[in-house]
């Protein structure tokens, strides 16, 4: 794949990705289900919809290239177990030390995670800009979720945050190190996989918490988790590791930063919250070092390209 489609596909599954919280704001509002049991009917739908696309896609194409199977194990269970720990650890960040709080830490620390991470295991360089992006983008993230001086710091929620950006990184250090030799990874299928292991891991955790919705208002929040299930799920997931694949480590760290970005803008027009100069100073920084990320890495894709052609 090109990097740039490689850009676009990752811009897209964060913004994507921003939508899932107001969606699921919204669920809280209109009912009583709880944080795990809706991290497993999203991962429950988002498998549901990815293996009819599989089926579908079956019917429609030729067999591509075959993963080598230890390969393709390592592959799903540590895509699959990272993808549970991300998401279930930063629930419990957010439950222990409140959204603020749980949303920089994770965030933050994602992008320093995987920068060293890349640079230990891959030996990807930054370089001067790349870390001024880095930088930049950490102080906007700041900026808009701290914004408000709200959040009380609880060390055991700091503690999950961390475990959190530790899962996150993981997934797209590991995605990233498998998609360098284009060695026939399907994003597709790895994001169904990924899908099945957490519904499995999920499940006696949502049951514990809840599984079916106390509401008043059922139609309105079956259409809100097929939502959740289908853009930022099945089809987020899908684009983040196909572009994820191609791209930097430490730029798509970046630019998945375009969800809290678009999580901002979400709750102000949608949601009713209010606009303050802080949401409009974070939100500028993160897009800023989104845009000088997403062009160096462009750039520097055109430059590999024109050094491979023969002269």
């Amino acid at each position: 794949m090109p990097v740039g489609r490689g850009l676009f596909f990752l811009i897209v599954a964060g913004v994507a990705w921003g939508t899932a919280g107001a969606a699921g704001s919204l669920v809280y509002r209109i009912s009583d289900l709880g944080p795990l049991a809706l991290s497993f009917w999203r991962s429950a739908g988002g498998l549901v919809l990815l293996l009819g696309v599989l089926a579908l896609r079956r019917r429609r194409r030729a067999p591509g290239p075959v993963e080598p199977v230890r390969r393709r194990l390592l592959r799903i269970a540590a895509t699959g177990i990272g993808l549970t720990v991300f998401q279930s650890a930063y629930f419990a960040a957010v439950e222990a030390t409140g959204l603020a709080v749980g949303t920089v830490v994770t965030l933050g620390a994602g992008p320093v995670l995987i920068a060293l991470g890349a640079r230990l295991t891959m030996g990807e360089r930054l370089g001067a800009g790349g870390l001024a992006a880095v930088a930049g983008a950490l102080a906007g993230l700041g900026v808009l979720v701290l914004g408000g001086g709200s959040g009380t710091v609880q060390p055991a929620g700091v503690a999950f945050a961390l475990l959190s950006a530790a899962g996150y990184a993981a997934i797209t250090l590991l995605t990233r190190w498998l998609g360098r030799d284009g060695g026939g990874t399907d994003s597709v299928s790895t994001t169904a996989w990924a899908f099945a292991i957490g519904t499995v891991l999920l499940l006696p955790l949502a049951a514990g918490e809840g599984l079916v919705p106390g509401t008043a208002e059922p139609v309105r929040v079956i259409w809100l988790l097929v939502y959740v299930a289908a853009v930022p799920t099945a089809l987020a997931y899908a684009l983040y590791f196909a572009g994820a694949a191609v791209v930097r480590a430490a730029t798509v760290s970046v630019i998945m930063l375009l969800e809290p970005v678009s999580a901002a803008v979400i709750a102000v027009v949608l949601l009713g919250e209010r606009l303050t100069a802080a949401t409009v100073a974070g939100t500028l920084l993160l897009l800023a070092a989104v845009a000088g990320l997403a062009l160096a890495e462009a750039r520097g894709a055109a430059v590999r390209r024109r050094a491979t052609v023969p002269a």
